[in-house]
């Protein structure tokens, strides 16, 4: 089950994100056995028993694509030598990063899968479990990410009401990501952009009504960064790096940051004898992405920067040429052909990988 809104396209590239937010009916139940052996807290026995059906939230979404894309155009004034090189330099150096930003645009998202009569913070029913992403280009996997709450770390939720995340699978080609960032057919290569650098970063924040009453709005709770350099060498032999966690292994990439648990929104209900009772929400949460792309520029490329300078000039059409230069162009408007984020909610173990990634 899942809605699609399509959104911003840019020069006839169609590409899209599909991103998961996983659940789990178990989770609560080891947050429990971390109480049972801390009793200090006093918490019930049976304060954190998870429903077996939790419903599933639906949410949708949609890409705002930071895409400058760097046109290149050579202007026929410009003719010293030196200006052509720094022209090629400042250019490149733009193509070299390519910034996607996801945001939730619909507060569907359930924290908890029933309400609490306990207090605001009461983690009963708590079925967040992580969240994965899956990128698509030309009906193959070009970048596929799924990370979990650590639950080596289950005990901060206890004592601090903090989760941390740990990353589970890593699979991307590089060669079929967003670099160079430009408009012309230049393929991402190793040999003239040195390297490959791809930052994730993920921002969790919730609104809700406490007992006062008093509004907390867009709060942000926490945030989380994951940082990957690649290079050639990383790659397996059909160019993809991939990088899947073994259960129970220290993982080899480290997810920083941390979050509190999503607070539940205070409200006065009637029970059946018209009786006022205090009861406390679900935690609606709105989840953001950024994902950065990065390069660089090799010394053999920037030493011969004049091929490329006379190639790029080659493959400009004449009635594209401007005064003064070279022009950025960034473009963003709506197409039901374009981008699109997909937020479904799923029961999806770490340990399972779809038939795309296997490949």
């Amino acid at each position: 089950m899942f809605f699609i809104l399509a959104s911003t396209a840019a020069f006839g590239q169609v590409e899209s994100y599909q991103t998961t937010i996983y659940t789990s009916d178990e989770l609560a139940d080891e947050i429990q056995s971390v109480v049972d052996e801390n009793q200090s807290r006093g918490l019930g026995a049976d304060m954190f028993a998870a429903g077996a059906n939790a419903l599933l939230g639906i949410g949708t979404g949609y890409i705002s694509s930071a895409m400058d894309f760097s046109v290149n155009l050579i202007g026929q004034l410009v003719t010293k030598n030196a200006e052509h090189r720094e022209n090629w330099e400042e250019t490149i150096k733009k193509e070299n990063e390519y910034t996607a930003q996801i945001n939730t645009i619909a507060e569907l998202n359930d924290f908890y899968d029933s309400i609490s009569f306990d207090g605001p913070m009461d983690p009963k029913g708590m079925r967040f479990n992580g969240i994965g992403c899956l990128k698509m280009h030309d009906k193959d996997t070009s970048f596929f990410m799924s990370c979990h709450i650590n639950k080596d770390k289950i005990y901060r939720i206890v004592n601090h009401s903090k989760f941390e995340l740990v990353l589970d699978t890593l699979v991307i080609n590089p060669f079929k990501c967003n670099l160079p960032n430009t408009n012309l057919d230049i393929p991402f290569s190793f040999e003239q952009r040195g390297s490959f650098t791809l930052n994730i970063a993920f921002t969790l924040s919730s609104s809700w009504m406490d007992q006062l009453p008093q509004m907390n709005k867009d709060q942000v709770l926490g945030s989380f960064s994951l940082n990957i350099p690649i290079s050639k060498d990383d790659l397996a032999s059909d160019g993809m790096f991939r990088y899947i966690r073994v259960e129970e292994e220290e993982p080899k990439y480290d997810i920083l940051g941390e979050s509190f648990i999503v607070p539940r929104s205070y409200m006065s209900i009637r029970d059946n004898d018209n009786r006022m009772r205090h009861t406390w929400g679900t935690g609606e949460y709105k989840l953001s992405m950024v994902i950065v792309e990065k390069c660089g520029i090799s010394k053999e490329y920037r030493e011969n920067w004049k091929k490329d300078y006379k190639l790029r000039k080659r493959m400009q059409p004449k009635e594209t040429i401007w005064k003064g230069g070279w022009k950025m162009v960034t473009s963003q408007k709506w197409d039901e052909i374009g981008k699109s984020w997909v937020i479904t909610t799923l029961k999806a173990p770490a340990d399972v990988l779809t038939d795309a990634i296997k490949k």
